[in-house]
């Protein structure tokens, strides 16, 4: 299926394998450019820069179909200048960024002959990024999974497509063929889906997360401020609920305080992200996983070859359908 977001990357179909912290490989990026569709991996999945130059290569070595890295821009990520260099460097097709200020990140990966595309959950920045020159938005909604926006997909997208001259690339609730179909006709122009990969013989992360995703269902996905300062999708398993999804009363009176709240959220995040990790790759009594609701979807776990070719079935047989 061709339109012109898949035309701007020259893909099949309009589909990027979302970036997932901690989940994303470059062997998952190489099946999903064999099967059709394109894939972002987040810079932060690795330690070092010397990691991330070592994963761009390989997928080059492999595959010269367009693919992406996610940055996050804000100032607070020591790690970001290096990783825009070494994109830039190596020519990676596009850069999603979030969480900050793209101008920077745009102006680089211009020059460079790069796409930016630019994570929003509201009008007014979605119109911020387009002025600063980005070649799409990414409309993160409400079923996100891991940072998700307040606005469901049909309020966002159309509402995005009545004021943007650019692609708008729907995030959040996707993991069939026919909701694909259904968000098309909203007026998105790609689909970035995430969870429904991570259900995925390829992904790194513990047979008990992937079997996670089958066993509970969209009522149990829950938002916890408890892990990034932000609110998170996660599922809603014993530990979550011990743990709790509010911010406990003393960090509720720090976070009054403005001089303090940049370094609360920071020591937030460090202590959040070490119990994803640990979660994510061993089965442990604190077992917090990111995921969407989309997992009502998700029954097995399949390699990503077979996951897409079904996306794709379920697509063409929904429009036969109509």
């Amino acid at each position: 299926m061709q339109n012109a977001f898949s035309k701007m990357l020259g893909i099949e179909f309009p589909v990027i394998m979302a970036p997932m912290f901690l989940v994303s490989t470059a062997e998952m990026v190489i099946a999903a450019l064999e099967n059709g569709i394109t894939a972002a991996i987040p810079a932060l999945n690795y330690r070092t820069d010397h990691e991330l130059r070592q994963a761009i290569l390989e997928i080059r070595k492999k595959s010269d179909k367009a693919f992406g890295i996610n940055l996050i821009v804000n100032k607070s990520n020591y790690k970001y200048p290096a990783a825009l260099k070494t994109c830039i460097e190596l020519k990676v097709d596009f850069i999603i960024t979030s969480l900050g200020n793209p101008k920077d990140a745009i102006n680089q990966c211009k020059a460079a002959g790069i796409k930016v595309f630019c994570d929003v959950v509201d009008l007014t920045y979605a119109l911020k990024v387009e002025a600063l020159g980005a070649d799409a938005v990414v409309a993160v909604n409400s079923r996100a999974g891991g940072h998700a926006g307040a606005l469901s997909p049909e309020e966002f997208i159309p509402l995005l497509k009545k004021n943007l001259k650019i692609p708008v690339i729907s995030a959040g609730g996707i993991a069939t063929g026919g909701q694909i179909k259904k968000g098309l006709e909203l007026g998105a122009d790609g689909f970035s889906i995430g969870t429904l990969f991570i259900a995925s013989d390829e992904a790194p992360v513990s047979k008990e997360y992937k079997e996670a995703l089958i066993h509970y269902s969209a009522k149990d996905i829950v938002l916890t401020t408890k892990l990034s300062g932000t609110a998170l999708t996660v599922i809603n398993t014993p530990a979550v609920k011990a743990m709790g999804t509010r911010a406990g009363f003393p960090e509720r009176m720090m976070f009054r305080f403005k001089g303090l709240r940049k370094y609360l959220k920071l020591l937030i995040a460090i202590r959040g992200l070490r119990l994803l990790r640990a979660s994510a790759t061993a089965n442990s009594y604190q077992t917090v996983w990111c995921a969407g609701p989309s997992i009502e979807h998700i029954h097995s776990i399949r390699p990503l070859k077979e996951i897409i070719q079904t996306l794709r079935k379920e697509y063409e047989e929904a429009v036969l359908v109509s």
